[in-house]
């Protein structure tokens, strides 16, 4: 039967839930998946739940610390006179710190205000207050913070780089900062500052050496697997890869763009939310499965799309090929790879299960490393 996008593993209860919400309601007799077709779950009290999907997108409102107040106190040591109020402790800041966990969006997908600890006010006998603990956020590496309040954008680019996002606020002066000749026992003090707050837009746009490109079921996540330790969903339908997946080629990152179709560039099916992991992939890899009737026609939809979303995306290196090539006869793939090389005369046809054409491909890729 067919699988649904979410994974579920199957119990008594979570069998009865799965039953009751994706069997067709013609179907008497109702046999639930395979371990090999719903392999994960993540279970709650009510017998099961989705397993969560890469989050690249969201709106979340920071804040940071605020600054503790000043003291306006005098010394009571026998026979001290004069003011002796502490200051008040600096309010926390909020920093983004770049992580390779490209998943590390998921923070906010249900939680979306977060704030430093306020600074601590001064006290009495000249004590100042704790400045505020720090809020440090893990984002992707890739990430633009959008500032939806000033305007501005901040990008995180490489692992443990720390970006600021908002400032926390000073503390306030105690009396005894106040203290002047003439002015021995002031009361004056001053209040804490507030620290910044802004809401931001988190956008998520992968930095890939390589980068998989194509229509849905071309092969890319397949060759993704085959050239890298990363674990890909694969099957032989469209549309099974439904976030981007990387791995890595010895020090080249490797990523695989789910697929786009065609109008993707103007918001139809998921293609918008796709289109901009591209933008900040060094060398496209352009796959067009030799199944397809008319191979020619799907490259020029690529290309279209990406030119229709962003012309810079045209200029970007790339190399065609022809996937899949084990599942047609030799004379096919003969035909479909000429009608590829009139667009692009370095195709070349490649299969997972043809050792020489993986070759191929390795080949490349340690030309563009050593390139790097």
């Amino acid at each position: 039967m067919p699988v649904s996008r979410y994974n579920f593993e199957i119990g008594s209860k979570e069998t009865f839930v799965y039953k009751l919400l994706f069997s067709p309601l013609n179907e008497r007799e109702w046999v639930p998946p395979s371990r090999e077709e719903a392999p994960s779950i993540l279970k709650t009290d009510f017998g099961v739940s989705c397993t969560p999907m890469l989050i690249d997108d969201v709106k979340v409102k920071i804040s940071a610390g605020k600054g503790g107040k000043g003291a306006a106190v005098f010394n009571t040591n026998l026979k001290s006179l004069g003011p002796a109020g502490g200051s008040g402790g600096r309010g926390g800041s909020v920093f983004a710190v770049g992580v390779s966990d490209i998943s590390a969006l998921r923070q906010f997908r249900f939680k979306k205000e977060f704030g430093a600890e306020n600074g601590r006010d001064g006290r009495g006998q000249f004590r100042d207050g704790h400045n505020g603990e720090n809020l440090v956020l893990k984002f992707p590496v890739g990430t633009v913070a959008h500032n939806l309040t000033t305007g501005t954008d901040a990008t995180v680019e490489k692992i443990g780089e720390e970006v600021l996002l908002a400032k926390g606020g000073l503390g306030g002066r105690g009396n005894f900062q106040f203290r002047t000749a003439r002015t021995t026992s002031p009361t004056k003090f001053q209040p804490g500052l507030p620290g910044e707050a802004f809401e931001y837009r988190f956008e998520l746009k992968l930095i890939a050496d390589v980068g998989f490109v194509g229509l849905p079921n071309a092969g890319k996540s397949s060759m993704l697997n085959r050239l890298t330790n990363a674990r890909s969903k694969v099957a032989n339908y469209p549309f099974t890869t439904l976030e981007p997946n990387l791995g890595a080629y010895y020090e080249l990152i490797i990523a695989d763009i789910p697929g786009l179709i065609e109008g993707s560039s103007t918001g139809r099916g998921l293609g918008m939310k796709f289109l901009r992991h591209i933008e900040r992939t060094h060398i496209l890899f352009h796959f067009i499965s030799a199944e397809s009737p008319a191979p020619a026609k799907d490259y020029k939809i690529i290309r279209k799309e990406l030119d229709d979303y962003n012309k810079e995306l045209l200029k970007k290196p790339e190399y065609l090929f022809l996937t899949k090539s084990d599942l047609v006869d030799a004379k096919t793939v003969k035909t479909k790879l000429a009608a590829l090389k009139k667009l692009n005369p370095n195709a070349i046809a490649i299969s997972i299960h043809d050792p020489e054409s993986v070759k191929k491909m390795e080949k490349m890729l340690n030309k563009i490393k050593d390139e790097k």
